[in-house]
């Protein structure tokens, strides 16, 4: 075979390994597009969260700086889109109190969420015998002599939207719910007496990031 002859197969061939690369990528920009203006015409939003109930069984601090609780909640979860499900692959909800995690993180079971549905969560947030900052304790113990303290639980995790049969890569979701959790056996306002327990109902909407 003629030098020539080569020189004509190697071109033919790089302009053949162009015109693929051109077509994958055309393809892929198109793709990319119709995802973009699918996701611009659904306008997504992102799920509500609320918190309907505690119930304390304890919460005592212990000194020098040891703090032991168990409380079960109710989270409600709403799924607002017509058109979008949700998948919670992982989530986990856990106490924290001034910014400091004072509680096991408990796994919520993953879950599919329909357009329009809702998910009620009943988990146990407990810890015993957690160290807690020592600069906590005379805060904590000022607010057990007020009758109750302020905390947030806090549900992270990760999710993943569907939109007809496309599923989307995995987003992470972080939820806030505030609660004024009162001290000792008996009820404060709103509060009534379960077995060994109080329980408080609350109407509390959650901050949703993600």
């Amino acid at each position: 075979m003629s030098t020539k002859e080569c020189t004509h197969h190697k071109q033919k061939r790089k302009k053949l390994i162009r015109q693929c690369c051109a077509g994958l990528l055309i393809f892929l920009f198109v793709v990319l597009l119709t995802i973009l203006i699918t996701w611009a015409i659904l306008q997504p939003k992102k799920p509500r969260f609320y918190l309907r109930d505690a119930t304390i069984f304890n919460f005592n601090v212990t000194p020098p700086n040891i703090f032991s609780t168990t409380i079960q909640i109710t989270v409600e979860s709403r799924n607002p889109n017509d058109n979008i499900g949700i998948y919670y692959d992982r989530l986990a909800v856990f106490a924290v109190y001034r910014d400091q995690q004072i509680t096991f993180a408990t796994a919520i079971p993953p879950v599919y969420q329909g357009h329009k549905d809702d998910n009620l969560w009943s988990p146990f947030v407990y810890g015993n015998n957690v160290p807690i900052a020592p600069f906590f304790v005379p805060t904590l113990t000022a607010a057990e002599a007020a009758g109750g303290v302020g905390i947030i639980f806090r549900l992270d995790g990760r999710v993943r939207w569907k939109v007809g049969t496309l599923i989307t890569s995995r987003y992470h979701i972080h939820v806030r719910c505030p609660a004024f959790i009162p001290f000792g056996n008996v009820p404060g306002p709103g509060g009534i007496l379960v077995g060994n327990a109080v329980k408080y109902q609350f109407v509390e909407r959650c901050e949703v990031s993600l």
